[in-house]
């Protein structure tokens, strides 16, 4: 595919850098980007000259999650008890708050390496789309979390794979930010380097890669994931899928309907403010100190 619009396609040093592309946003997820990014993986797939894909964000973020934006300055209409948007039935909601994980499996099933080269912000959705790659390495100012779950919100059984019960629990109950460091401590990271060395460190390794046999890479990565997911991983996000529904929809309207009346008459800012005004400091991050 040809004119990508959102995300940046370079090809180089036998990979492929591909680059969310939305820096006045911290390149926000949106759907057209999304797609875009799925073509990439595609197309990365089908070029036998690439051997192993890198993935990260221009500017000063990795990705900020989900776009929020679209709904800034628009009043919606909300029905409580239940917070079901006028012209929506339950069935529409439900429909459209179940998470498909196989979107983000995609990134884990390929059979070529991708290696997220992580700087900056990786919050929600994009600290997931960070955890499905195969290799993670971050920069030292990259900071990750899931403070969605502080309004109404599901975590991913990632987090439990690659951090650990205790620690998955620890910040999927509460949505804190958690640094580079805190990162690497608990598992979700390969290394952490300066920022000026991530792309050089990421392009390092494709090299190597590079230097084994094509098949006997795809094998060895099979290994692993085919492996993961004959113990139960697409199951468990199978899950996920489902419990998404539920904690975006059993809802008490004390505590969500305040922050939608927020961000659909305030914006964004104003939202985000009511949220997670009442947990800084964060632990971990640049909001660490009062």
């Amino acid at each position: 595919m040809t004119g990508y619009r959102e995300i940046l396609y370079q090809k180089q040093r036998g990979g492929v850098l591909i680059t969310l592309n939305r820096p006045e946003v911290m390149n926000a997820i949106s759907r057209s980007m999304l797609k875009e990014l799925h073509h990439a993986l595609d197309e990365a797939e089908a070029d036998p000259d690439i051997r192993a894909v890198v993935l990260t964000g221009s500017g000063r973020a990795f990705s900020s999650g989900f776009d929020q934006g679209t709904s800034t300055g628009r009043r919606r209409d909300l029905r409580w008890p239940y917070g079901i948007p006028t012209g929506m039935s339950a069935a529409d909601l439900l429909n459209y708050w179940r998470v498909d994980d196989a979107k983000l499996l995609h990134i884990f099933e390929l059979t070529k390496p991708v290696i997220g080269a992580i700087r900056g912000w990786a919050m929600g959705a994009g600290c997931w789309l960070a955890l499905f790659t195969h290799i993670t390495i971050a920069a030292e100012n990259a900071v990750f979390g899931q403070p969605e779950v502080r309004h109404g919100s599901n975590t991913t059984f990632m987090w439990t794979l690659l951090a650990g019960f205790k620690n998955a629990l620890r910040y999927s109950l509460t949505g804190d930010h958690i640094d580079a460091a805190e990162a690497l401590r608990i598992g979700l990271l390969n290394k952490v380097v300066p920022e000026d060395q991530l792309l050089e460190e990421c392009f390092s390794l494709v090299e190597r890669v590079a230097l084994v046999p094509p098949e006997t890479v795809k094998i060895n990565l099979a290994i692993a994931t085919m492996g993961l997911q004959m113990m139960g991983l697409r199951d468990a996000l199978l899950m996920d899928s489902e419990l998404s529904v539920a904690a975006h929809m059993m809802l008490r309207e004390e505590f969500r309907r305040p922050l939608d009346e927020a961000r659909f008459n305030q914006g964004t800012k104003a939202y985000l403010q009511l949220r997670d005004g009442p947990f800084q400091p964060e632990p971990f991050g640049p909001r660490s100190r009062r």
